[in-house]
């Protein structure tokens, strides 16, 4: 196996690494016991990759002749649910895992905040590992610490702050990922060029081909930059009470259409960040924030790489523009009623505004709404 590329997040006696590159599910066993010697395991994957990455793990950790349990979820976004987070805690106390031993988290972003919030509260705090196997989960959600489940009132609502032990990016795992799901991890790219790195989203309208062509090394060079971008985020603001919340970058509108989509396959997450992205361009040059050409641009590019940029692109119908503004309403960033979004002033000028005004969140939705 050739060196992993590390970027570390020095959080005190918390910090930890993310390794990224290839081979790291089938040396795991290896790393993971001289990390973490004498420790027992229990994974908790999901059924698709349960097919695709779980005999590479389980594998490496029989070579390695470590002891673990493994538990299989349903795939997709209805499985970060309670029912689903009590079933995981009760295998965990089930396999005798002792508060000691650690939780892997083999998935994309779902089992990632589903296995991490079981963690941090089996026995009232277990250690965990993230093994991120979408490009959504390695570049984001699976660094920083944010774990939780969705609730019928909004998305990411219940939950908490666990940071993981280590984090192992296989790259390996992107080769096996439909290309709706890479797409989709994709949008979370883009993200972090457009808050603040303008040199970053450029690199990446001039290597998009290549990287979903399969281009290693530009792969294993955008996973870094991205962890780099979140790990600069987490050190500022751990608990997302200020800077941090401008990676929701379009996550306000986006999580607004997830819940007008039943959580569903209709609209992956990264596809709601995609379209909401746009809207909090557009939204921004409406405002007179922000030039009106950008908001053309990001869609462009966003929709090469097989991204939906617009409402109309969500397959079936959606609910009113009020719904949308009710579930808006009960996002994270809500502070005593009022509406905080993450707008714009250009391409790597994102900012927090708070205090926006919800008529002119509903009119601009009403406008786009009405674009055929």
């Amino acid at each position: 196996m050739a060196e992993p590329t590390t970027v570390h997040v020095p959080l005190g006696e918390r910090a930890y690494d993310i390794l990224i590159g290839n081979g790291l599910i089938d040396n795991a066993g290896a790393l993971l016991k001289a990390k973490f010697p004498g420790r027992r395991f229990g994974i908790v994957t999901d059924t698709e990759v349960a097919i695709a990455q779980l005999p590479r793990l389980t594998a490496s950790l029989d070579a390695a002749e470590v002891s673990y349990a493994t538990g299989v979820l349903p795939n997709g976004e209805s499985t970060k649910s309670f029912a689903r987070l009590g079933e995981v805690v009760e295998a965990i106390l089930a396999a005798r895992l002792e508060r000691g031993d650690l939780i892997i988290a083999l998935g994309g972003g779902v089992i990632g905040d589903l296995a991490g919030f079981a963690a941090a509260i089996a026995r009232r705090g277990m250690d965990f590992v993230q093994v991120p196997t979408s490009l959504l989960a390695q570049v984001d959600s699976s660094v920083g610490g944010k774990t939780g489940i969705n609730s019928p009132h909004g998305k990411n609502l219940i939950g908490a702050f666990h940071q993981p032990k280590l984090v192992l990016a296989d790259l390996d795992a992107l080769h096996t990922l439909p290309p709706r799901q890479l797409a989709a991890g994709y949008a979370e790219v883009v993200k972090y060029g457009l808050i603040d790195d303008e040199p970053f989203y450029f690199w990446l309208e001039d290597n998009r081909r290549e990287i979903f062509a399969g281009n290693a090394a530009l792969r294993a060079e955008m996973v870094a930059r991205c962890c780099a971008a979140k790990t600069r985020f987490v050190l500022a603001d751990e608990k997302e009470t200020g800077v941090r919340a401008l990676l929701n970058l379009g996550h306000t509108f986006g999580h607004a259409l997830e819940s007008a989509t039943g959580y569903s396959d209709r609209l992956l997450h990264g596809e709601g960040v995609a379209i909401g992205m746009v809207l909090a361009h557009g939204f921004s040059a409406k405002l007179g924030l922000a030039p009106s050409q950008d908001t053309g641009r990001i869609a462009q590019h966003l929709s090469a790489a097989g991204l939906p940029t617009h409402l109309n692109d969500i397959p079936g119908e959606l609910p009113d523009t009020d719904y949308l503004m009710n579930a808006i309403a009960q996002d994270k960033k809500v502070v005593r009623g009022a509406l905080t979004f993450i707008l714009t002033r250009g391409i790597g000028q994102a900012f927090i505004e708070k205090n926006v005004d919800p008529a002119a969140v509903h009119a601009y939705l009403e406008e786009v709404r009405a674009i055929r």
